[in-house]
């Protein structure tokens, strides 16, 4: 072999692409025994995207699916509080309670206002009395018009500890006639707020544990007994 060729051979071998591991990075480049590093490709980062993101999108795009996904929340917070009425103590109140809701609770709550205020007392008995009368006309029109189906015919596993007044749920007469009853005795007098309030809670409570309301069929209950019950109350402490 000549010079010419050897020469032709050794530049052909400078020229090669060096192996895999060589360093050919320059002075400006990163360190030599570093590799960089590919950036993953668009399907790899699409695969890390969080699920909750796309619910989140599929619940903007379709309004439908926010009444879905309330419903079943709902659903599923009646499954939790029916829970604490699976023990005897539990059952025991969350009956007693709803039971109490039916209409007896107003008895001893009015023998406590007559002992409090004496014969003055009556005031506060007739207001409530008013605000039970047009709460109790007007919820079984409003679940008659919605006729939403209680917890217990929704899910199978959940049982009624008691019988119904009615068929529907939406939304909570025990709960709507009872703040409506209250609201003016609150008015009126402003230290029976606490007791007041300790009411609606285990009122609230009870009906729900018992698999007969929603907690948005108490809430709305409620909502609706104080618009309607603080108006009127409010008119006849003005008038009278």
């Amino acid at each position: 072999m000549g010079p010419m060729t050897r020469k032709s051979t050794i530049q052909r071998r400078m020229t090669a692409e060096p192996p895999i591991g060589t360093c050919t990075n320059s002075v400006n480049d990163a360190p030599c025994g570093r590799q960089q590093q590919e950036p993953a490709s668009p399907i790899i980062l699409e695969s890390f995207a969080p699920r909750r993101s796309v619910r989140i999108w599929s619940l903007l795009r379709k309004p439908s699916l926010w009444l879905q996904t309330l419903q079943e929340a709902d659903l599923e917070l009646v499954r939790i509080l029916s829970r604490t009425a699976h023990s005897s103590v539990g059952r025991l109140c969350a009956i007693g309670i709803s039971k109490l809701g039916n209409g007896w609770v107003y008895i001893p709550l009015a023998i406590v206002i007559l002992a409090c205020w004496g014969l003055s007392g009556y005031k506060l008995i007739l207001f409530a009395c008013i605000n039970a009368g047009v709460t109790h006309s007007l919820y079984p029109l409003l679940k008659r018009r919605y006729r939403r189906r209680r917890p217990f015919l929704i899910d199978p596993e959940l049982s009624s500890l008691l019988a119904t007044l009615d068929e529907h749920s939406f939304p909570s007469g025990h709960t709507m006639t009872m703040t409506a009853v209250l609201t003016p005795i609150v008015m009126l007098w402003p230290s029976f707020a606490i007791p007041a309030a300790l009411m609606l809670l285990c009122l609230a409570w009870s009906r729900v544990a018992t698999a007969h309301h929603y907690p948005s069929d108490v809430i709305a209950g409620g909502l609706l007994g104080f618009g309607l019950g603080y108006p009127i109350a409010l008119g006849l402490i003005a008038i009278w």
